[in-house]
């Protein structure tokens, strides 16, 4: 999203770098060093502000959170970022299903609102 974008639309997007490391690990009551470590692990990227500090959006504070679940009951840092790498892509899968089945009912002339 743009710099220049009205305020309100940047606070309404989940994919809007507006968290500092230090105030991104004190929300998900971690370390910076653990941010750091699921970034090596490449379950997030987070974006660079001009001075080469990292900047985290909302959702990648939903997936770290996640990783820092599985990451709490005992699970291998690098085994929680694949799993939460497939869950991801499992949603992603199911919510592009979703759609192609409410376009494949729409087209065969049931109604929206039908069962799918």
């Amino acid at each position: 999203m743009e710099a220049d974008a009205p305020l309100s639309d940047r606070l309404d997007d989940d994919d809007y770098p507006a968290y500092t490391m230090g105030r991104a690990a004190e929300m998900l009551g971690t370390t910076p060093g653990f941010l750091r470590a699921i970034g090596e692990a490449r379950l997030i990227t987070p974006l660079r502000s001009e001075g080469g500090h990292r900047r985290y959006s909302r959702y990648q504070l939903r997936i770290a959170a996640r990783a820092r679940e599985l990451v709490d009951r005992g699970t291998p840092i690098e085994a929680a970022c694949r799993i939460v790498i497939l869950e991801d892509q499992l949603e992603e899968a199911q919510r592009i299903n979703a759609e192609y089945r409410r376009a494949a009912h729409k087209a065969s002339g049931g109604s929206e609102t039908g069962p799918g």
